[in-house]
């Protein structure tokens, strides 16, 4: 009977092929090999399940809150607001690491060396759990540190303090469904991870009502309804990586660290690690200039950042795209193939973006009132930040989606250096300057966000323009099931 349901799955994926992009979302699929068919319809089926799933995972924090500013207080909103850059410097090492196992399995994918991909699943998932526990006991210990270097202010510390280390005990969810769902990327499936990312999200609104509503938790309720989705969310990823039939499935007899396969998922990833989490470290500082206007301040900024999100989710979704993309098209060498995909997912975040940023500035006082009702001075801030920034997002599609391009050839120095120079050094650099320049004066402050934007993307077209894609694939020329580290991967047991 076993035979007779995968048939059917196969028919259907067949008759998909003929169908529209918005049909094919709904077509259940192990995985999706990008070296060949149309490129356009590639990318627009690969981004919808990673944006639909990006507005879930948003929701996590931005029904946090919610909750907190409808039904706690102000000085609750601003806590679970203004530890964003703590929770996404954690958050962004990770995903550095892990994408650099992502663009290794998509290279081996794309070469058709599944002895290859399981090694690098295994010690993906190992490597996983590892900086989980890790992860947990460092954050835990020093959350008093981090909040006083962003100068958090002394009646917000203590619900900001609890928030923080009731996050950082159940990361590793966060981290174990990201590295998942980013595995499943790798091979083209983005349709799982959101699956799961929608059942997580519907439950951590669900626990947010009951724990804040019902048993009157406060800012402690919101922090523990979102570890328990996380987990959630990383239980289902897991169990199917356990139960699928794909290249990528797990095995316990194999779970280890390989070594060789480590290096390799490091000298891509770590870099990558590196710039996503000081760049995240840095808005701390960002976060410090900004605190020092009042609470009235941080509130619209909170609903500024929130916003955000949303408005980046296009463009960060075509970015993950034009990864997997690139990495599966350069595992075979198919390099014009490679560029042409990530100038045509260019092309597509700017659109999307355009059309997210209209209404956004249209009706960003309604927006800043929906996070955080009744409050005139707040909604000002935050209207008055979404109004003067959103329209300079377009820039952010150039950096984004060709150092998603970059990475996907296994070069993530490149967007590191770049990153680090403009949100970081170039950042930091004009804030300190305008706060001398015009203190008392918070619009100059935001506006060094925008200008850190145009560096960074002029410095990433010419990086990408004049690069040598093939030059950094992990996938060697000749490099087969029979080669190279396969051979070292099997005398380290990753053999059945």
């Amino acid at each position: 009977m076993e035979w007779k349901r995968e048939r059917k799955v196969e028919k259907v994926q067949e008759q998909a092929k003929t169908r529209a992009p918005w049909y094919r979302f709904f077509v259940p699929r192990k995985d999706v090999d990008m070296t060949r068919g149309n490129i356009v319809v590639h990318l627009i089926t690969f981004a919808i399940p990673l944006l639909i799933g990006n507005i879930f995972q948003q929701l996590y924090n931005t029904v946090d809150t919610w909750v907190v500013g409808n039904y706690v207080g102000s000085e609750a909103f601003a806590a679970v607001g203004t530890v964003g850059p703590i929770i996404n410097t954690l958050i962004g090492f990770f995903l550095g690491l892990s994408s650099g196992a992502g663009v290794v399995i998509s290279q081996y994918y794309g070469a058709k060396n599944e002895e290859q991909v399981q090694c690098a699943v295994h010690t993906a998932i190992v490597m996983t759990a590892i900086l989980g526990v890790l992860f947990t006991g460092v954050g835990i210990l020093f959350v008093p540190m981090m909040l006083g270097l962003m100068k958090m202010p002394e009646n917000v510390f203590p619900e900001a303090s609890a928030y923080l280390t009731i996050y950082f005990a159940g990361v590793i969810g966060l981290m174990l469904y990201n590295m998942g769902a980013g595995i499943l990327r790798a091979i083209g499936d983005s349709q799982r991870p959101f699956y799961y990312l929608v059942v997580s999200a519907l439950l951590n609104i669900f626990l947010d009502l009951l724990f804040v509503l019902r048993f009157d938790m406060g800012v402690s309720g919101v922090a523990y309804a979102t570890i328990i989705s996380q987990g959630v969310s990383a239980f289902l990823v897991i169990m199917h990586l356990f139960r699928s039939k794909a290249s990528v499935r797990l095995h316990w007899n194999r779970m280890r660290l390989h070594w060789a396969m480590l290096k390799k998922i490091c000298r891509v990833g770590l870099p990558a690690a590196l710039q996503m989490a000081i760049t995240a470290f840095s808005n701390i500082f960002v976060q410090g200039y900004i605190n020092v206007f009042g609470d009235d301040c941080m509130g619209g900024w909170t609903a500024y950042l929130k916003t955000d999100q949303f408005i980046l989710m296009p463009m960060q979704s075509l970015a993950l795209a034009s990864t997997t993309f690139v990495g599966q098209n350069l595992g075979v060498n198919q390099v014009k193939r490679a560029r042409r995909g990530a100038d045509i997912a260019l092309g597509i975040a700017a659109a999307f973006t355009v059309i997210v940023v209209i209404p956004v500035v249209i009706f960003a006082p309604a927006l800043v009132n929906f996070l955080n009702p009744g409050a005139p001075a707040v909604i000002a801030y935050g209207a008055k930040f979404l109004r003067y920034l959103s329209p300079f997002y377009v820039l952010c599609c150039v950096n984004q989606v060709y150092a998603g391009a970059l990475r996907g050839a296994g070069n993530s120095r490149a967007p590191m250096i770049a990153m680090l120079l403009s949100f970081v050094a170039f950042r930091q650099g004009y804030l300190y300057c305008v706060s001398r320049w015009f203190p008392g004066s918070v619009m100059p402050l935001a506006m060094g966000y925008p200008a850190g934007w145009f560096l960074c993307s002029l410095i990433i077209f010419f990086c990408y323009r004049f690069a040598d894609l093939s030059g950094s694939r992990v996938v060697d020329d000749g490099e087969s099931v029979t080669a190279g580290d396969a051979e070292e991967c099997a005398d380290e047991s990753c053999e059945e």
